[in-house]
């Protein structure tokens, strides 16, 4: 039987089914007297404290298993747990309504999932699974009930489970666990975002695979296509068997490509780059042969927390992730909070449409002392490495003209200080505005290169939503108008002697790694998993052939054509 669900994590994975049903909890509504009122609450409180420590312990597992950042998923779970709008919501339900406290808790969650599911926004729609995570959690407490073992089998596992939260994941035992599947979840779910990092093939949104799945049945998960294959034939089982092979032996080949350079056929020289979101993620670039870090993030500094990060906590993120670098560059974008990304503390009007709002530079510029914290902090740590600093979302020659003005200022203050910094620092802008690309030529004179965001280039072009699956037809790397945009901003900054990178994730697509080398862009930054296969691919390509190959790819009519063409021409 063939099911077909949402790749969440590349890879083949083949094992015997470990099958976790939903937990079915039986809440009973239960009135309490007026003196039983406060010794539940105080019930209630200690078992939030329980869940709280064993939500420490789990972030102390994941960072040793798989890295910083994803332990932070532990921390955001323990911010549910003092926040008084969910725990006092809570409380205030068993004192109000003389009830227990399994059934104000139940009560509480079902309210809050309600507001996160009906979220226009995927990202914090996927964060329910946080809520009922937590949520079952105190439950389990609060009727003290321990977590059923789970089934053996022999040899590889399939763990096949309703959903599988954050905290299942972190206690998952690689040594024997070789993949999942689940009825619900996204690609932006916790759970998806830790396979990936922890390189565990998954498929999610299989809708009632635990109903279809018993405890050792054979299954086979193709994290690349969204398939799951359960208790296949014998002629499915070893075309996947010499697919897994295959698999295992292009690994093989692609690790012996971690410490060579980029080079095509021909000889050109292009810079293959990773795009992270932590320190520690610099680590992962370099294990996965990253010659640069092409986009650092460094919103993780400013959100999931309550107030402004310190100079000093930057400059230790900062310099830590140059340090690790070594002499290798590093692009850091300055603040890029907005759209989907929100501060609390920062108390922004609500906006209609904030993707196009007070966003990213539009912010800076406006609070010039948050963007003066950052700039010191960056041009502080640039003594330690090879920093570069880019700013996010310039839609004008202005913008930039006051960008640089306050990094002039800054520089000044440092001057006068005595402190030390790189003077010659390179500084750069991200291209995710149409209008940026079309004033191209007049910014290049006043930057030292230009990286090309395509995530927001291409929505902001063609007007669609890359969050709304109505649209998603036209959110299209491949449409001819983006090319045109891409081709545009390379000539400009060419003619300025400048370099070009692109830090979308069009970068790592391999239908588009040829198109951008025959445009002549400079620099590709991707997650560091795509490094090896892009190099593998660039070192068969002929860059003279590649530019002819783009010529005629901006005289075709469709993104289906030029993928099409593509697949014929240069992937055959």
């Amino acid at each position: 039987m063939e099911r077909t669900g949402i790749a969440a994590a590349p890879g083949i994975a083949i094992g015997r089914a470990i099958v976790k049903k939903e937990e079915n909890m039986e809440i009973v509504r239960r009135s309490l007297e007026p003196n039983q009122i406060s010794l539940e609450v105080e019930r209630f409180k200690d078992c939030v404290q329980q869940a709280i420590l064993e939500l420490a312990e789990l972030k102390e597992i994941t960072e040793k298993k798989v890295g910083e950042e994803e332990a932070k998923i532990f921390e955001a779970q323990q911010l549910f747990l003092q926040d008084p709008e969910f725990v006092g919501a809570i409380e205030n339900m068993i004192e109000a309504e003389h009830i227990n406290a399994e059934a104000a808790t139940q009560s509480v969650r079902d309210q809050f999932l309600a507001i996160f599911e009906s979220m226009e926004n995927e990202y914090m729609r996927e964060r329910s699974a946080d809520l009922r995570d937590v949520s079952q959690r105190i439950l389990r407490h609060l009727l003290s009930i321990t977590q059923n073992e789970t089934a053996v089998v022999d040899g590889p596992q399939i763990l096949v489970v309703h959903d599988l939260t954050p905290s299942d994941t972190a206690k998952l035992d690689l040594s024997i666990t070789r993949g999942f599947a689940t009825d619900i979840g996204g690609r932006t779910s916790h759970s998806a975002i830790m396979a990936r990092t922890m390189g565990i093939p998954a498929v999610v949104g299989l809708s009632n695979v635990t109903e279809e799945v018993s405890d050792g049945d054979l299954i086979i998960v193709d994290g690349s296509t969204g398939n799951i294959h359960i208790r296949p034939e014998p002629v499915v089982l070893q075309e996947y068997e010499d697919k897994l092979r295959d698999f295992q032996l292009r690994q093989e080949t692609l690790a012996k490509l971690i410490h060579q350079s980029t080079m095509t056929r021909d000889g050109r020289h292009v810079e293959l780059a990773a795009n992270i979101g932590n320190p520690s993620d610099a680590e992962s670039a370099i294990s996965h042969g990253a010659e640069a870090i092409g986009l650092f993030r460094t919103e993780f500094l400013y959100m999931g927390r309550d107030d402004f990060p310190s100079e000093e906590e930057q400059f230790a993120s900062y310099k830590s992730v140059l340090e690790t670098m070594g002499n290798k560059p590093v692009i850091i974008r300055t603040l890029d909070i907005g759209g989907d990304k929100e501060l609390p503390y920062l108390n922004l009007p609500e906006e209609l449409n904030p993707f196009l709002g007070y966003r990213a530079i539009r912010l800076c510029l406006d609070q010039t002392e948050l963007f003066k914290t950052q700039l010191r902090a960056l041009l502080r740590s640039s003594a330690y490495g090879n920093l570069r600093i880019m700013y996010p979302m310039i839609a004008t020659l202005d913008e930039l003209r006051k960008a640089n003005q306050v990094l002039s200022e800054v520089k000044q203050e440092l001057v006068d200080k005595n402190i030390s910094f790189n003077h010659e620092v390179q500084v750069g802008i991200m291209i995710e505005v149409p209008a940026a690309a079309l004033v191209a030529d007049q910014l290049a004179k006043h930057v030292d290169f230009f990286s090309i965001g395509t995530n927001d280039l291409i929505q902001y072009t063609m007007a669609a939503d890359r969050m709304n699956p109505q649209v998603s037809y036209l959110y299209d790397p491949f449409n001819p108008s983006l090319l045109r945009l891409i081709q545009m901003v390379i000539i400009a900054a060419h003619r300025e002697g400048k370099w070009v990178g692109m830090c979308g994730e069009m970068a790592g697509e391999k239908l588009a790694i040829p198109i951008l080398l025959g445009l002549g862009l400079d620099e590709f930054s991707m997650g560091a998993s795509s490094i090896l296969q892009a190099r593998h691919l660039i070192k068969q390509l002929d860059s003279q052939k590649m530019a002819k190959i783009a010529e005629h790819v901006l005289t075709l009519s469709s993104g289906q054509e030029i993928k099409d063409y593509i697949q014929q021409e240069v992937m055959r």
